[in-house]
C-alpha cells in the first residue's frame, strides 16, 4: 500500500534521513520507533509532502508521491495526525471535525461520519460547541484523531499520539488506535512509547540517526535484547 524506497531528506546541511526503506501493507499497524531526533517525524512529513525529498521514492497504492503537492495528499486517502496535535484552538470541536472533511466530495454522509467519530470518542460529542483550545490534552488528541478520520482515510499517519498524556489516557488512546485499525484503516504509527507501540503493531522499524537499523515482527522486536536495552528500559 505504502512503499518508501531509499528516502533521503536534508534540512540545510543536515542529512536527516539516509536511504530509508519502509513498507506498510493494507490493514496493518506498522510502527516506527526511535529516540528523539532520530528521523521519525521527518519520515511522516516526507510522506505528507511537508518536507522536500532529496532522493528516493514514496509510493502510495502505486502512485508516486514525490511530485504531489502537500495540499493534494489528503485527496489520495492519506491523513496525518501531527506531533503536538495542531488542532484549531479558537474553533469549536464541531468546526475542527468539519475541516477534517474538507477534501470529501460526499458531503451528504457527514452525519454518519460524525456518529462514527463520536462512537470512538464520546467525550467529543459532549463538547461539540466547546472551543478546542479549552479541551484537556487527551481530549485534544482525540479531536486530532477524529478530525483525521473525517477524511475517511485509507491510511492514518500518527505522530507521537501519547506525548504528554497521563498513562491511563495513553491506554485509552492506544485502544482506540486498535479499533480504528479493526474498522479497516491502515496505520503508520510513530511513537516514543516503544512498549505500547510494539504491543499493538503487526510490524516495526527502528530508526537511529536517520537510518533504519532494525525491522521485523513487532512481537519479535519486543523480545529483542538491543531494543529492550535502548527503548524498553530493559
Amino acid at each position: 500500500m505504502l512503499k518508501i524506497t531509499n528516502l533521503n531528506v536534508y534540512y540545510g546541511g543536515i542529512h536527516a534521513l539516509t536511504d530509508v526503506n519502509i513498507e506498510v501493507n493494507e490493514g496493518e499497524i506498522v510502527t516506527l520507533i526511535g529516540a528523539n531526533g532520530a528521523g521519525k517525524t521527518s519520515t511522516l512529513r516526507a510522506i505528507s509532502g511537508l518536507v522536500p525529498i532529496a532522493g528516493g521514492t514514496i509510493e502510495f497504492e502505486g502512485k508516486e508521491l514525490n511530485k504531489v503537492p502537500a495540499h493534494k495528499i489528503p485527496y489520495l486517502g492519506i491523513s496525518h495526525v501531527p506531533e503536538g496535535r495542531r488542532i484549531f484552538a479558537n474553533m469549536s470541536v464541531a468546526e475542527n471535525l468539519q475541516l477534517g472533511a474538507y477534501c470529501r466530495k460526499d458531503k451528504s454522509n457527514f452525519e454518519q461520519d460524525y456518529n462514527q467519530v463520536f462512537e470512538k470518542f464520546p467525550r467529543l460529542k459532549e463538547r461539540m460547541r466547546q472551543r478546542a483550545g479549552t479541551l484537556s490534552g487527551g481530549e485534544q488528541q482525540m479531536l486530532a484523531m477524529g478530525r483525521a478520520l473525517m477524511a475517511r482515510p485509507k491510511i492514518l499517519l500518527m505522530d507521537e499520539p501519547s506525548m504528554g498524556l497521563a498513562p491511563i489516557i495513553v491506554e485509552e488512546i492506544f485502544s482506540i488506535i486498535q479499533d480504528i485499525n479493526k474498522s479497516g484503516t491502515t496505520i503508520l504509527l510513530v511513537e516514543q512509547n516503544a512498549n505500547m507501540a510494539l504491543s499493538i503493531a503487526n510490524r516495526a522499524y527502528v530508526i537511529e540517526t536517520g537510518r533504519i537499523t532494525l525491522e521485523g515482527k513487532a512481537s519479535d522486536l519486543l523480545k529483542d535484547e538491543s531494543v529492550k536495552k535502548a527503548y524498553l528500559g530493559g
